[in-house]
């Protein structure tokens, strides 16, 4: 799947999520992701937990810097250094605290931040697709888009529920990967440090 153009990136920081990495044996160590993100030229990489979650500093170098040009050069470099496909999903630290700014969900990010999801999205799905989703729901989940974002409500958790990642990305005809709302703000947090 292709990637949606992206803002050009100016120095700051920035997030990475890796998708479906140390799950069904695909193994990334994050020390290995750290070294990988320091041989490409990144700022002082830091790792958040095992599940595929890096903040690293950023200075564009000759020409423009994009969030998917970015991306590609994390996906190859994994490949190349480890063997290891997995879709990488990059934003700045800005765009990341829009992100939590736009929770249409403030109740449960307070109460319940443990079954509120982030699904950061490759494409922005348009109204009709996020429509045909929330009425194919068939359990308690709740959903809302917003720009590359998909926010859910799993008020009995992810682990029973129907509607599974796979559902979501077939519905929304684009790939993403997902967070818990706890570990949306640690990576916030670890970016404005």
């Amino acid at each position: 799947m292709g990637r949606a153009p992206t803002a050009s990136l100016t120095s700051g920081k920035a997030i990475a999520l890796f998708r479906a990495v140390n799950v069904g044996g695909r193994i990334l160590k994050m020390e290995d992701l750290r070294q990988i993100l320091n041989r490409l030229g990144y700022i002082e990489p830091q790792t958040l937990l095992q599940s595929g979650n890096a903040v690293f500093g950023f200075e564009p170098r000759a020409g423009v810097l994009t969030a998917a040009a970015v991306e590609a050069q994390i996906e190859e470099a994994l490949q190349t250094k480890l063997s290891l496909q997995s879709d990488v999903f990059v934003r700045s630290a800005v765009e990341w605290s829009k992100a939590i700014a736009n929770n249409p969900f403030p109740k449960q990010a307070t109460s319940d931040p443990a079954h509120l999801i982030l699904f950061t999205l490759r494409d922005a799905p348009s109204a009709a697709v996020v429509n045909a989703l929330q009425a194919a729901i068939k359990g308690r989940e709740t959903v809302q888009a917003r720009d590359r974002y998909l926010y859910v409500v799993y008020p009995d958790g992810q682990g029973q529920s129907k509607l599974t990642n796979t559902v979501i990305e077939r519905g929304l005809a684009t790939r993403g990967t997902a967070r818990n709302w706890n570990t949306v703000l640690k990576l916030a947090a670890l970016a404005s440090a």
